[in-house]
């Protein structure tokens, strides 16, 4: 079902796609498998319309080595690094223009903007906006308005293949449905591995990201009768491992997956020294996303993020008592908990 905000359908996006040009697709700050994965399936379904596309990175920062696979991520620009506009500006993945980043200006520029997304808030940043919370990953959107420009081919399927299996978690988080089985059969029978996404992004982690790991498991904490963990990574933690942010992206799931857990929550520390937080949830009840947006943060039921200003011992102390008021409260319409201080 679409948010309110949603103001057309993908028949009408494709319509409106087809007869324009000049594109600028953006998803958002830190990408993932997803963003990336619908970024280039649309700018390679466009590329096959004959249309000019430009594919931005919201940041200047280092790609996740286990993505660099995709067909076309060679294309990726800075969006700070291109002096150009661009007619056309479709967001994919990212709802706001707070997580666009140095694109935001672009965005601005652009005559029409479109925003193509699976993460439900309250705003929307476009004329004309399709966000579906139900969709298990932005890419099966793009998929299915690939499929509507008449635009398929294997660099498409390779990049949504791509970013349903990573937003799904190889079809194992409670946004899988059956859509999800029923596009994903066509991205493979269109071309796309399953095996090269596995073996890329799932069975290539660096000895850097198992340092990582070793730091998490050590400082772990259980709150909740063991259903809800907690950890930290601090920057010099990234320093003394040789690590960057990307290789902290597993762990999460490490915690996650510990028999009676509920709740993971990993909190980590940028080089601008604030404090980013992970949560994931692996029950059908439990929402995280409420937990992120006490903190100005956001995301989906079962996994979301935000960012907190202030140290490691602030954030430690706060999002705790986030975590256990919204998620182990008996008041199911609770509000965050105020803090003092």
């Amino acid at each position: 079902m679409v948010t309110p905000q949603t103001n057309t359908t993908l028949d009408e996006i494709a319509e409106r796609l087809s007869a324009l040009d000049d594109f600028a697709i953006c998803g958002h700050v830190n990408p993932d498998g997803d963003c990336l994965g619908s970024q280039l399936g649309l700018y390679h379904a466009l590329k096959n319309l004959g249309k000019k596309v430009v594919c931005l990175l919201a940041k200047d920062d280092p790609i996740d080595t286990g993505l660099l696979f995709l067909p076309g991520v060679e294309t990726l620009i800075p969006a700070a690094q291109y002096s150009s506009s661009a007619k056309v500006f479709v967001a994919v993945d990212v709802p706001t223009t707070e997580r666009i980043g140095e694109a935001d200006a672009i965005q601005a520029a652009a005559k029409v903007r479109f925003t193509i997304d699976h993460h439900a808030v309250d705003t929307t940043m476009a004329e004309f906006t399709y966000v579906d919370p139900a969709a298990p990953a932005a890419s099966l959107l793009v998929w299915n308005l690939a499929k509507k420009l008449n635009a398929i081919s294997f660099e498409v399927a390779q990049c949504c293949l791509t970013g349903l299996i990573t937003d799904t978690g190889r079809f194992a988080y409670q946004n899988t449905n059956a859509e999800a089985f029923f596009c994903a059969a066509e991205m493979v029978e269109a071309g796309a591995s399953p095996a090269v996404v596995n073996r890329e992004f799932f069975q290539n982690r660096s000895l850097a990201s198992v340092k990582l790991e070793q730091l998490v498991l050590e400082r772990m904490e259980f709150y909740e009768q063991g259903a809800f963990v907690v950890s930290y990574l601090s920057k010099e933690d990234f320093a003394t491992c040789n690590a960057i942010k990307a290789d902290a992206e597993p762990l999460i799931d490490s915690l996650r997956s510990i028999r009676g857990v509920r709740v993971a929550l990993i909190l980590r520390e940028n080089s601008e020294g604030q404090i980013r937080g992970s949560l994931r949830a692996k029950d059908d009840d439990t929402d995280v996303a409420a937990v992120a947006r006490f903190f100005d943060g956001g995301g989906h039921k079962a996994a979301a993020g935000f960012t907190f200003y202030g140290s490691m011992d602030e954030a430690l102390s706060a999002t705790k008592l986030q975590v256990i008021s919204q998620c182990f409260s008996d008041d199911n319409n609770r509000q965050g908990v105020a803090l003092n201080g």
